[in-house]
């Protein structure tokens, strides 16, 4: 086997290797890895390299190299599953780094960190001030998980009691100018609802690069011409204005009238109306 060859012989051997070792090994691989998948990471890409170039090597060797360090990797993390003061060893804890605004410097010193190197995870979730900080943990991954004190948190809507319509999953239903059928039936969407939306919005389907339509059955899309100004569509604040208009309309009618039951009538009738205004009114802002 010449020099080619056993590069490219080798290089397909391995790769297709490290693919069902990964595989094997679930997409924890792919996102976060402890210290030691880290570890074993590097060991088996260096073995890959090591054997790939060099020409004198056995595959044999190379690939049997490979499967023990990826069964190794596998067996940690089945072990781990299991077993947490097996994770607490070969992983580590969390330790905390801010408790009450305080940093503790003990800790910060155990794990290898500088203030610098602290600002700067802290600068990553937007907080600005170590006294804003009720508790920052540095998560085994390196990852700081932080927990804002109560008086600098942003209002929320359950803080102040306000009703919100519940957010659902979009639905991409146009992709490169084509339709996805299973996603627009997905969205209980027709293809007769998806042309009258683009006519309304004045594009062609060969245009629009990527359309979605939320919960709310309302299209997005997104053109491939960035000059061309799309109008939003907003037919749930023109329901909104049409039924405070119709509401209002009760009201001046009550006032019109000289008839005692007449307007008793038209007042009933604009307060039950404003009461389920009141109720959708959530569900139709933008």
């Amino acid at each position: 086997m010449n020099e080619w060859t056993h590069i490219i012989v080798s290089s397909v051997l391995f790769v297709v290797t490290l693919f069902a070792i990964t595989k094997i090994g679930g997409k924890k691989q792919l996102s976060e890895l402890s210290f030691f998948e880290y570890v074993s990471g590097i060991t088996i890409g260096s073995i890959a390299g090591e054997v790939i170039m060099g020409l004198d090597g056995n595959l044999f060797h190379g690939v049997l190299a490979i499967v023990i360090f990826g069964t190794i990797t596998y067996l940690h993390d089945l072990i781990g599953i299991k077993s947490k003061k097996f994770r607490d060893f070969f992983e580590g804890k969390a330790t905390v780094i801010i408790k009450d605004g305080k940093v503790m410097e003990e800790n910060l010193k155990k794990e290898k960190y500088t203030i610098d190197e602290l600002n700067s995870l802290l600068r990553q979730k937007n907080v600005f001030k170590t006294a804003d900080v009720e508790f920052a943990v540095l998560e085994p991954k390196g990852d700081l998980s932080v927990l804002l004190k109560k008086e600098v948190l942003p209002l929320t809507a359950k803080d102040l009691n306000l009703p919100v319509a519940p957010e659902k999953e979009s639905y991409t239903v146009i992709m490169d100018g084509n339709v996805l059928n299973d996603q627009l039936a997905s969205a209980c969407k027709t293809k007769g609802w998806l042309d009258i939306e683009l006519a309304n919005l004045g594009v062609t389907l060969d245009n629009v690069f990527l359309g979605q339509v939320d919960s709310y059955g309302k299209l997005f899309i997104d053109t491939y011409d960035d000059q061309l100004q799309v109008p939003a569509p907003q037919p749930r604040k023109l329901l909104l204005a049409m039924l405070n208009k119709c509401q209002a309309d009760l009201e001046l009618f009550a006032l019109a009238t000289e008839s005692s039951s007449t307007k008793e009538m038209y007042n009933k009738n604009a307060r039950k109306l404003q009461e389920a205004i009141q109720k959708v009114k959530p569900f139709l802002k933008e």
